[in-house]
């Protein structure tokens, strides 16, 4: 994307709830906005209905159909926040891949990258607009269906995640072919990384164009490399992503959106992170919110971080984890969430519990500090 010859889309409606957008921003709020990872997803009865009989990546590519999916779970619970239906490897499909997802096996890459000569059958420039613009349709389409309820946010995988599923060819447990890349080949995997940063951040810029009001970046794989590893072939990649995007953004005249790293299981990059740009740092449910917020500083959101199998014990139980977590982050410059995604056999009723704990407890919490903070005055 060059430029951005096609209009950006206007009129839409008024936002009517921006505490997510504030609370990213590290302003102020009433109480601490609240969003799941994989909210729209099959453990929603209606989710599995709409996507019945339908292929994963065909879903993916119907405005229609992702509107649907995003709205869903805003309907059941009082979310602060929309995260468009999409997935991550639609970006190593716009550079050629062919990617399918499997039943019971998951996202399957019928031909991974082997060799480094592998690399010359990927698209060497991207045209996302033509190549994703499905996804910049479904963006738009939801802003207005949203009706101003909550803030849309848009994401896209980071550049070592996404190398990791176009080499071992689907989910790994070791990641062990694309680690090999990095030691074997360390110029032909920083060549890879390069070429998915400059699609990303063209993918990133133009779903703000489409109507995106956040963005988050999953590294969802982190945690399989070392510090060292991680120093050279995740963070710069993901540091000139932020810088990029935003300055792009400036560039086109887009309003500039706060974004949010979820790298999972890099805590020993955790100040990195908080330093790379990124106005939210996501964590996942293996960190103290304390030490977390201790290693991150006052200029930072956090975000996170309830273990998401915490929503399989009774709702009392659920209400006692949120207000600890709460206790543990603080109710302001955080935004809550699990520490991964929603899993399919999870009870839509625990996850409203979890929704309503957070808006309750913080706000109660926000009413104590100020109250104590009157009395000290």
């Amino acid at each position: 994307m060059e430029r951005n010859e096609t209009a950006i889309p206007t009129g839409f409606p008024q936002l009517k709830n921006d505490t997510f957008l504030r609370a990213a921003q590290g302003e102020e709020t009433e109480y601490t906005p609240v969003w799941c990872m994989r909210q729209a997803g099959r453990y929603l009865p209606e989710f599995r209905e709409t996507r019945a009989a339908q292929d994963f990546f065909a879903t993916c590519r119907s405005p229609e159909a992702c509107c649907e999916l995003t709205l869903q779970p805003l309907r059941r619970f009082p979310l602060d926040a929309a995260i468009i239906f999409s997935d991550i490897l639609v970006v190593p499909q716009a550079l050629g891949m062919e990617v399918m997802m499997v039943p019971s096996k998951g996202p399957t890459f019928p031909e991974p990258l082997k060799e480094v000569e592998d690399l010359l059958k990927l698209h060497q420039k991207v045209d996302v607009a033509a190549e994703l613009g499905y996804v910049f349709k479904a963006i738009t389409l939801t802003r207005h269906k949203l009706e101003g309820k909550v803030p849309l946010i848009g994401f896209s995988g980071a550049p070592w995640t996404l190398m990791t599923y176009m080499i071992e060819g689907g989910s790994s447990k070791t990641m062990a072919k694309a680690k090999a890349w990095l030691y074997r080949y360390p110029e032909a995997s920083r060549r890879l990384l390069t070429l998915l940063t400059d699609v990303i951040v063209d993918y990133l810029v133009g779903q703000v164009a489409a109507g995106a009001q956040a963005l988050q970046l999953f590294e969802s794989h982190a945690g399989y490399l070392g510090p060292e590893q991680f120093a050279e072939f995740a963070l710069p990649f993901i540091q000139s992503i932020v810088k990029r995007v935003k300055n792009k953004l400036r560039e086109n005249a887009v309003p500039v959106v706060p974004m949010i790293v979820f790298a999972k299981d890099a805590h020993y990059a955790l100040e990195d992170l908080a330093e790379s740009g990124f106005e939210v740092v996501g964590l996942d449910w293996t960190i103290c919110p304390q030490d977390a917020r201790r290693r991150t500083g006052k200029e930072i959101t956090l975000q996170g971080n309830l273990d998401p199998c915490a929503l399989y014990a009774p709702k009392e139980k659920i209400g006692e984890l949120v207000k600890k977590m709460l206790e543990g982050f603080g109710s302001q410059r955080y935004i809550a969430n699990l520490g991964h995604g929603l899993y399919p056999d999870m009870s839509p009723e625990n996850v409203g519990a979890f929704v309503d704990a957070v808006h309750m407890h913080s706000r109660h919490l926000n009413k104590l500090q100020n109250t104590l903070g009157h009395q000290s005055s």
